[in-house]
């Protein structure tokens, strides 16, 4: 069976962890459970990174604010990851030119993370840190499981990526108009804050 619905799903999973998606391949790899983890996700000192760098964005990532800046950040980590993971599932399988699975795997992994920066800067836009955390905790939950399907039945996995991207994509769409009202609100704000300023710094006893 071609190996292109593993690349892609691992891809779209990058995009919203890829820290998660090594430790994950890494698990089913070392254990036996499937032979098409390659061994360079299987060893210890890259599942040792992985995990630390896991454990930073378990935090980071449901924190408002600081989670948009780590996402910033990986917005080239996270792309490259899908990339790099897709090339050694088909270097290991052999029925998808690697450069091609990178191509996939790098491609799908910056479009699931466009939406999941895009997703996570509209609730930003509440002012309770209880949304930063559920969406954080139900990201972490969607890669695993569908992680875990796609290594038991990945194309049953990559249907539902595909239909997750898709509905992410549409969803910060939607959303866009909610971040565009709150920087508009923020810049009126700032600006009415600015006028207060200037009219008390012009109002003052005459000179003596």
């Amino acid at each position: 069976m071609s190996v292109l619905p593993l690349v892609f799903t691992s891809g779209w999973a990058s995009g919203i962890n890829a820290y998660a998606v090594v430790l994950l391949l890494g698990f089913f790899g070392s254990t036996g459970l499937s032979d098409d983890v390659p061994e360079a996700l299987q060893r210890t000192d890259v599942l040792i990174a992985a995990g630390v760098l896991f454990a930073i964005e378990a935090v980071a990532d449901k924190v408002p604010y600081v989670d948009s800046v780590w996402d910033a950040a990986h917005t080239v980590v996270r792309p490259v990851a899908g990339g790099v993971i897709a090339a050694l599932l088909a270097g290991e399988d052999g029925s998808l030119s690697q450069l091609s699975a990178g191509a996939v795997g790098g491609t799908t992994a910056l479009l699931s993370h466009l939406v999941k920066a895009g997703t996570r800067m509209a609730v930003n836009t509440s002012p309770e840190p209880a949304s930063n955390i559920v969406v954080s905790v139900l990201e972490d939950l969607g890669v695993a499981a569908v992680i875990t399907v796609a290594i038991f039945n990945p194309v049953a996995a990559a249907v539902v990526a595909a239909v997750l991207l898709v509905l992410g994509g549409l969803l910060v769409v939607f959303l866009a108009g909610r971040v565009r009202r709150f920087l508009r609100r923020r810049r009126e704000r700032r600006a009415a804050a600015e006028d207060r300023g200037a009219t008390g710094a012009g109002v003052g006893p005459p000179p003596g």
